[in-house]
């Protein structure tokens, strides 16, 4: 009877964890379309499987980021930070154009009838409450509460610190480096729990998209077709374009087919969790065992990604938007537009990498041009599966970014994982895999 078992799980194991996770995600859409609200009893399973993903993510930060910043002096972490702050804001940049772009072909909302709505608007926090959010009064207290901008301004600040130290006081440098190599070691055990986790995935993201589903109904994927159809278009032109052709082709010149093979694992779990941040663990799993980008640039480029490059956020934003426009009647004027582009870039680096946030954000740019919040309640019917489609744009970007950065900085190993003609279809994330 173990035999049985044992061989069963075998099998089971032996099947890419990206195809698993993939059935997952049809069988519970599946089951949720099938067998509606009744559904909502597996939600504590999906509930798990996110506060796993969550449990990790300021462990994760915290190790690999000091782990990466040991292997980097004050220039190469400048030239490699520069390098990712940069790229970042170009993608973001060029995700916004897009999103105006396709808007103004496709117009959605046009012929839509706005039966208004009332939106539970907080207020948004300003650019400069932004800013200065970024230096935490506290930070046991910005790690307590996962605030994750504060917490990697102050793991930078403190790595930086260390080195300085150990470069300067010859009587501690031993010491300090006994101090790197304890994260070095938390860091090995994150990793080893992530690859836990990730297997349970298949189990969390099941009950996701049933509960999801069953509870919203299949309206979620059918009403204001238009705005999600939009948004798909945007993000898709955004990847082939941005993504894979421009980073990954022209800019890196790597495989862009290798890139999405090593990227899916992240992609997937991104859309079913709807969260950028607690998708992290995934994405780092991906750069390290698939992508092979070395410790150095993914330790820091991922935990920044993760709150500050946002680009699903500011195509989501800048259709939004126009969609609003057009179903009140008031279509955006072109310097309207600019302004709209302007704020959707800005406040996306604001948005927080979790789920609903971008409802709170829309209420900014629809404030700057004087469109009815109201609009907000009659949009939040979709939010979910715009924010599923926008996260999973946003961590496609970070990986992306991570990628170049990682050439440019002779941190990728070619040798192995995806980049490997014979990896590409058969490459996957699981205990023991190396």
């Amino acid at each position: 009877m173990h035999s049985k078992v044992g061989s069963l799980w075998q099998r089971y194991r032996s099947v890419p964890l990206i195809y698993r996770i993939m059935v997952a995600f049809l069988l519970g859409s599946a089951a949720g379309i099938v067998f509606g609200e009744r559904m909502t009893v597996v939600e504590p399973l999906g509930d798990l499987f996110l506060r796993l993903l969550n449990m990790l993510v300021i462990p994760i930060i915290v190790f690999t980021l000091l782990t990466g910043i040991r292997q980097l002096s004050p220039a190469s972490l400048g030239k490699i930070g520069g390098a990712t702050v940069g790229l970042y804001a170009v993608t973001t940049t060029i995700a916004g154009i897009i999103g105006l772009a396709v808007a103004n072909v496709l117009q959605p909302g046009r012929g839509v009838e706005f039966t208004g709505g009332e939106a539970e608007s907080q207020a948004p926090p300003s650019l400069t409450e932004v800013v200065l959010g970024i230096v935490p009064s506290n930070p046991v207290a910005a790690m307590t509460e996962g605030d994750l901008l504060a917490t990697v301004f102050f793991v930078i600040v403190f790595g930086i610190a260390l080195t300085y130290v150990r470069a300067h006081q010859d009587d501690l440098a031993d010491r300090v480096d006994s101090v790197f190599e304890a994260f070095e070691i938390g860091a090995e055990a994150m990793f080893v729990v992530v690859r836990g986790v990730l297997e349970y995935g298949v189990i969390g993201v099941f009950a996701l998209m049933a509960a999801g589903i069953g509870a919203e109904g299949i309206g979620v994927f059918s009403s204001l077709g238009e705005l999600v159809l939009a948004v798909a278009i945007a993000v898709v032109v955004h990847i082939a374009f941005t993504y894979l052709f421009l980073l990954m082709s022209v800019v890196a010149d790597v495989s862009p087919l290798a890139f999405l093979v090593g990227s899916k694992d992240a992609m997937v779990t991104a859309f079913a969790t709807r969260s950028s941040s607690g998708t992290l663990p995934v994405t780092m799993s991906n750069a390290e065992e698939d992508l092979r980008i070395k410790e150095r640039v993914y330790s820091f480029a991922l935990p920044v990604g993760a709150t500050a490059n946002m680009d699903g956020a500011a195509i989501r934003q800048a259709i939004t938007v126009v969609f609003a426009a057009n179903v009140v009647g008031q279509p955006l004027a072109l310097a309207e537009q600019a302004l709209v582009l302007v704020v959707a870039v800005l406040i996306s680096i604001g948005t927080a990498g979790v789920p609903g946030a971008g409802i709170v954000m829309l209420t900014v740019v629809l404030n700057q041009v004087g469109l009815p919040l109201a609009v907000v309640g009659f949009v939040a019917g979709v939010d979910p599966i715009l924010g599923r489609i926008a996260t999973m744009n946003n961590v496609a970007g970070d990986l992306a970014v991570t990628t170049v950065v990682g050439k440019w900085n002779d941190a990728i190993d070619f040798t192995r994982g995806v980049w490997t003609p014979a990896s590409t279809d058969t490459r996957r994330v699981a205990p023991g895999d190396d």
